[in-house]
């Protein structure tokens, strides 16, 4: 997996993505400067960068280089999301925090893409907006919160798993 890019990196590449096409330095440089003073040498070191990182390939075009971009910039978020994943020392931890700190664009973004993914391993499936399991998500007994716990348990009043346990076997179906 390619380095995570710097800042100069990442403005470079967001125009290479934006284009979708091969790119000189000249064009990057041209754009770059619109918003910030920046040399020649500097972009053209900066993509050099790039391609010996394995994020851009360039072809010859006369006395200059075409950059293109070897993958999408939605591949590399996720291979930084993999690489800090990995990274983690407690990986389930590490995600219930990150899907914490989502907004609900971003869980129905996380829905949708489960949707996708899931049915292609072993009993996978993957919960609509609003369904749940009847499990609380919390720290301790009875601590979680219910939330979309769907089939009549845990609504949401922190009353998580302990709920299901004490409803009569079809209470609410």
């Amino acid at each position: 997996m390619p380095r995570q890019l710097g800042e100069l990196e990442d403005a470079v590449m967001t125009r290479v993505w934006q284009w979708n096409r091969p790119v000189t330095v000249r064009e990057v440089l041209e754009d770059l400067q619109q918003e910030r003073s920046i040399a020649y040498t500097t972009v053209m070191t900066v993509m050099d960068n790039l391609h010996q990182k394995g994020w851009v390939r360039r072809e010859v075009d006369g006395r200059a280089y075409r950059y293109t971009a070897v993958s999408t910039r939605a591949a590399y978020s996720a291979a930084l999301m993999n690489e800090a994943w990995s990274k983690s020392d407690n990986p389930a931890a590490a995600l219930v925090a990150f899907f914490g700190m989502m907004s609900a664009e971003q869980q129905e973004a996380l829905r949708d893409a489960m949707r996708i993914v899931l049915p292609t391993l072993p009993g996978g499936s993957v919960p609509a907006a609003g369904e749940g399991t009847g499990e609380g998500v919390g720290e301790g007994p009875g601590e979680g919160t219910g939330e979309g716990a769907g089939e009549g348990t845990g609504g949401g009043s922190g009353e998580g798993a302990e709920a299901a346990d004490d409803a009569e076997p079809d209470a609410g179906r």
